[in-house]
């Protein structure tokens, strides 16, 4: 290739990928905003630079996430770092965060456990909109918990507490001789746990064949996660408490189903944007939603 033709013009008209993407790609490569790219689109590009974009463009052709390849993914107007340790957040997720935080708008100082945190996308999110909250967030992959705690400083919130294990069992230093002392029970616990069914063919297709296969599936039918995070939430809930889980488009039956066994009361779920029923919520008898 001529030096002639090293221009975004050129390589904008040859590329396989769709304009926004090749955008994003060279703001990435070259360091500049996208008003650059428009505005010196003509301009000669260095061959290293050139370099560097066919290799970042040859892992998206391959299918590899765009957030992976750059390493961030924006949620509720933060910049999340990402690496394939954790799944990429996504704007569904933020109906769960929204909700939560219209449940203690008017509850000073609330207490919340965010289990499976991931890129910490959720806990974060509700940390900078409620500074005054006490947020401790758990998961079970130390890598995972690596990406939230960089998160955390690079986001300012570092008053949220990270602790490694398996959903609940995370707590266990909590615990004095098997009780749960109210000091450490929580006004909300909230979760986006692996919820698709091992057989779905979605696992397969986009983004989610780069994704960490135990934050999507349980391996089972979707509800087993869901089931355990329902099931355990009782000891760890405070007076007034309540319980917020993500889950896929077609469970909300099945889990508002697993809440009423666990005795939850007002159980409801929530729509997201597209009017999908996305989260459900309920508080067991004697408590105040």
């Amino acid at each position: 290739m001529t030096h002639a033709l090293n221009t975004l013009r050129s390589f904008a008209a040859s590329s396989p990928l769709p304009r926004l993407e090749q955008q994003m790609l060279w703001q990435r490569v070259l360091g500049v905003p996208r008003s650059w790219l428009i505005a010196h689109d003509t301009d000669p590009l260095p061959q290293q630079c050139v370099a560097q974009y066919f290799e970042l463009q040859a892992r998206r052709v391959a299918g590899e996430p765009m957030a992976y390849i750059l390493g961030a993914r924006e949620f509720m107007g933060h910049m999340f770092r990402v690496t394939p340790d954790v799944l990429i957040p996504r704007p569904d997720t933020e109906t769960l965060v929204l909700a939560v935080l219209d449940d203690v708008r008017e509850q000073p100082a609330p207490r919340i456990l965010d289990l499976g945190t991931g890129s910490g996308a959720i806990a974060l999110s509700i940390a900078l909109a409620r500074p005054d909250a006490r947020v401790m967030a758990t998961d079970r992959s130390e890598a995972a918990l690596s990406v939230a705690r960089d998160n955390a400083q690079a986001l300012g919130a570092t008053t949220v507490r990270f602790l490694q294990g398996n959903w609940y069992e995370a707590l266990g230093a909590e615990c004095a001789n098997g009780q749960v002392p109210a000091t450490v029970q929580f006004d909300v616990i909230v979760s986006n746990p692996p919820y698709i069914h091992r057989d779905d063919p979605h696992l397969d297709q986009g983004d989610v064949r780069f994704e960490p296969v135990m934050a999507l599936t349980d391996g089972g039918d979707g509800l087993s996660d869901l089931q355990r995070i329902i099931s355990g939430a009782a000891p760890w809930l405070a007076r007034g408490g309540a319980l917020y889980v993500e889950h896929g488009w077609d469970q909300a039956v099945a889990v508002r189903e697993l809440f009423e066994a666990q005795g939850f009361l007002k159980v409801r779920s929530v729509r997201d944007l597209a009017g999908i029923e996305r989260v459900t919520t309920g508080c067991l008898p004697g408590l105040v939603l």
